[in-house]
């Protein structure tokens, strides 16, 4: 049962895939051996074609790799393995292979070397990458004045005439005259406890000039 199991895990396109290299390594080695390459000679040349298409089919594979260098050496080694596979089938006399066969399959060793080395030195294609766009200088940003607060209203402080008299140091009559006349001074303001009173600003009153005009 173990098995059976086994068996049924086993890919058939694998199993394809290695009888059909199986029947392709053996007529290019018989292919080899006729045209005079006998011995671990003919067996080496199955290995070399079979390989050198890998490598090519690899190399097509890469990104970025170029495409036309792998595709020539893969549809030359391609070729060799058709040719070989039918050259086989009965149309060439293995005993008597043409002249320009035999001249092939003697070169195929340089062919082989050549194409392998080219597709392991081969380097990659540079990839395009997107110019990134120039960065622009920042602006430099010019230092913003921080306004100063706005200064908060003075409170008026209120004080009668006399009060305001006693403070500065002058006759009521005088406060009373500069809140009073053609031209005040002061602002008169209502007394808040006494609205028939009125008051004055003391901050106003301090900064007048209470000094007598001399004469």
């Amino acid at each position: 049962m173990r098995l059976t199991a086994r068996l049924r895990r086993i890919d058939l396109i694998l199993v394809q895939a290695v009888i059909a290299a199986a029947l392709s390594f053996s007529h290019i080695h018989d292919i080899a051996d006729a045209a005079g390459q006998h011995g671990w000679k003919a067996w080496a040349y199955p290995i070399s074609v079979d390989l050198l298409m890998v490598m090519a089919w690899r190399k097509k594979q890469i990104p970025g790799a170029p495409q036309f260098g792998p595709w020539c050496w893969f549809l030359l080694s391609l070729a060799a393995s058709v040719g070989a596979n039918i050259g086989t089938s009965g149309i060439l006399d293995e005993e008597a292979l043409p002249t320009w066969l035999r001249v092939i399959v003697a070169g195929w060793p340089v062919v082989a070397f050549l194409g392998g080395s080219m597709l392991v030195h081969s380097r990659k294609a540079p990839v395009e990458r997107p110019q990134e766009a120039a960065e622009e200088p920042a602006e430099e940003t010019a230092e913003e004045e921080v306004p100063e607060p706005a200064k908060a209203p003075q409170v008026p402080r209120l004080v009668t005439y006399r009060e305001a008299a006693d403070i500065v140091g002058v006759a009521p009559e005088t406060v009373r005259g500069a809140a009073n006349g053609p031209r005040p001074r002061l602002i008169k303001y209502p007394n808040p406890h006494n609205p028939g009173r009125i008051c004055v600003d003391l901050n106003e009153v301090r900064q007048i000039d209470w000094r007598p005009v001399a004469p």
